[in-house]
């Protein structure tokens, strides 16, 4: 299981006057509020009536009866797994926890006492599923040393109970004093004479549930928490009027879809008179994105900039494949291409971008300053008025000025992006499938496609596993398990592959020269026209040859797709074939997404149809090579 991250203040309380959640340690009402510990980071938000029906159909499935009453404010808190798991707060207590779980690929229930409680106290066990009586005698054992409860200690069990099930365990009473996985079957554990029936989790002496009064919605949250939000928006406010009159550059809002950025744009209207919204379509936006972008921007009313990286994700996964969390080329393709597009476009100089993102996000953010400079983005200054902000502060506040939100997010997902981010959980491709099938059909096509082609089963792309370049310890022994070759059978096809073909030595003219190989034909004419190999240094071209020099280093790029090189210098000699290997890819391999004009000080790059350029005005600076997809991840 992945390690708790304190990523920022752990600010959860709750008024048990007002039973609803506060983020600080004083209610509006004057109470003092109690701490509630959940685990870090502790991004809390709100579970939607969509959330509530989840929750309680998996409790029904398991035991028979919901969890969550009616009238009740619910809050989820995302904790670290495998996959996806929120903990579950009600009336100021953790009662329970839901996790998907990646083998059987179901949404499980571990109920805490307190959860416990609710769903057995005032039943007759007989009428609930997935209980266990133990004797009165073996409780001490197991509430002062964590003692599993042993096949000899139970009483009855429901039959129905398999092993690895969630359980909860009752003295004679019918009293819950304990929460844990069965480790044998219900039937087992009355008949056998020894073995573990039962590891704990949690266990403590019989108690009665704590219930507050219902009746509470997010409207008394907002006022419980005003002056608090009050103080969050007031700093907000003043650093986005310091950030933008401290810089002399245009002012938008990076919009996205997603709560974060909506909070944001609230934010900067209500400061500032003189900005513009962005909106850039990765070609993979939820659908209910693309209608709530229409509406935001009726809303707001300001001028809006928008670019579409259209279909370049399926033009562009053949060559790169799929996107994996260690290799989302797919970002910098669809998002970033495209936003430094609109950008260049739009804004002479570059603009200053106001952006939604928190702390509470990653580890990455949690150590971002507020203000930055994206690398991938070059013509954009980045800023973010909610760095401190948690989700339960964005939800509050759009709740209180009535923003309008996408309504995904009441279709159980907590966050927005393209739909099919290998960052997702495995949970949320499931969620997919339910929501969305035709968009799920669309991805497995491809991903199964793939697959076949590498010589890799269904299984691969069922569990997920094309996510990841590097494989978590849980899904290699998940994949060793269910038989799953997580390494493809087929050779992967080389796009462009270049090798040295003879190695560096000496030349009978002095200094060194080098042979290389793309392996098949290139078209000069392509290099031409492109301008690919200006970023290196001086080029000429005859029929069915390039030359390039950078400084008194010179290779020749044929149109049989060899590369011939010369130099003073060894080091030098492998910059330079190195340089023509990336230029030559780049030219033949263009996917169109403009991140290397944002990197060009000089202007020196344009697009044009759906391919990027370079102008005779080239400094040969080489920054475009870089930071180009096709070098970054092939």
């Amino acid at each position: 299981m992945s390690r708790p991250a304190y990523l920022g203040k752990m600010l959860l309380h709750w008024c048990e006057a007002c039973n609803v959640p506060v983020l600080g340690k004083k209610c509006g009402c004057g109470n003092k509020t109690k701490r509630v510990d959940v685990t870090p980071p502790g991004d809390i938000r709100p579970a939607f009536d969509y959330d509530i029906r989840r929750i309680n159909s998996i409790s029904e499935k398991q035991f028979n009866a919901p969890l969550i009453p009616d009238d009740h404010l619910v809050v989820l808190n995302k904790a670290p797994y495998e996959d996806r798991m929120d903990e579950i707060i009600v009336d100021g207590e953790v009662i329970a926890s839901i996790r998907f779980e990646i083998e059987s690929c179901e949404w499980v229930l571990l109920p805490r006492l307190e959860g416990a409680r609710r769903l057995f106290q005032g039943r007759d066990r007989k009428d609930l599923k997935k209980w266990v009586v133990i004797e009165e005698e073996i409780l001490p054992f197991i509430l002062k040393k964590g003692a599993s409860i042993l096949a000899p200690g139970v009483l009855d069990a429901d039959p129905e109970i398999k092993k690895e099930d969630e359980v909860v365990v009752l003295n004679p009473a019918g009293e819950v004093v304990c929460c844990g996985r069965a480790r044998m079957a219900g039937k087992e554990m009355i008949e056998e004479k020894r073995g573990n029936a039962v590891k704990p989790r949690w266990s403590a002496e019989p108690a009665a549930a704590k219930t507050l009064e219902p009746g509470r919605n997010w409207e008394d949250a907002v006022k419980a928490n005003e002056k608090i939000l009050d103080r969050m928006i007031e700093e907000a406010h003043a650093f986005i009027r310091d950030v933008s009159g401290n810089m002399n550059l245009k002012v938008s809002v990076s919009y996205s879809g997603g709560k974060d950025s909506l909070a944001v744009l609230q934010l900067v209207d209500e400061a500032l008179d003189d900005y513009e919204i962005m909106f850039a379509d990765t070609g993979l936006e939820f659908p209910e994105t693309l209608e709530n972008v229409s509406e935001v921007a009726k809303y707001y009313g300001k001028p809006f900039r928008t670019s579409s990286a259209g279909d370049s994700f399926w033009e562009s996964i053949g060559v790169f494949g799929p996107p994996t969390m260690d290799t989302r080329w797919c970002c910098k393709i669809c998002k970033l291409g495209p936003i430094t597009r609109l950008i260049d476009e739009n804004y002479e100089g570059g603009c200053l971008s106001f952006i939604g993102q928190r702390q509470y996000e990653s580890h990455a953010r949690s150590i971002s300053k507020r203000v930055w400079k994206n690398p991938w983005v070059g013509n954009q200054v980045g800023a973010s008025p909610i760095q401190e902000w948690t989700a339960l502060h964005i939800w509050l506040y759009l709740f209180r000025t009535k923003a309008p939100y996408n309504p995904a997010y009441e279709k159980g997902y907590d966050r927005m992006g393209c739909w099919l981010c290998p960052s997702s959980s495995l949970s949320d491709f499931f969620q997919l499938g339910e929501s969305h099938p035709e968009l799920a059909e669309k991805l497995n096509f491809h991903l199964r496609a793939y697959a076949k082609k590498m010589g890799l089963s269904p299984e691969w792309v069922k569990y997920g596993l094309w996510r990841f370049k590097r494989y978590p310890k849980v899904l290699q022994e998940l994949a060793d398990r269910k038989g799953i070759s997580l390494l493809p059978s087929q050779e992967a096809p080389k796009e462009l592959n270049f090798e040295v073909a003879t190695g560096y030595r000496p030349c009978k003219a002095g200094g060194i020269s080098a042979d290389g190989s793309f392996g098949q034909a290139i078209d000069i004419e392509i290099l031409e026209e492109s301008g690919m190999l200006k970023p290196i240094g001086k080029v000429s071209f005859i029929e069915g040859a390039a030359s390039v020099s950078m400084g008194e280093s010179r290779a020749q790029v044929f149109a049989s797709g060899n590369v011939n090189g010369r130099s003073e210098n060894e080091k030098t000699l492998k910059k330079l074939m190195q340089k023509v290997e990336f230029s030559v890819r780049r030219a033949v391999l263009c996917q169109g997404c403009g991140v290397c004009v944002g990197h060009c000080e000089h202007g020196a790059i344009e697009m044009k149809e759906k391919r990027a350029w370079i102008k005779d005005s080239c400094t040969h600076c080489g920054a475009c090579i870089e930071v180009c997809p096709l070098v970054k991840f092939m």
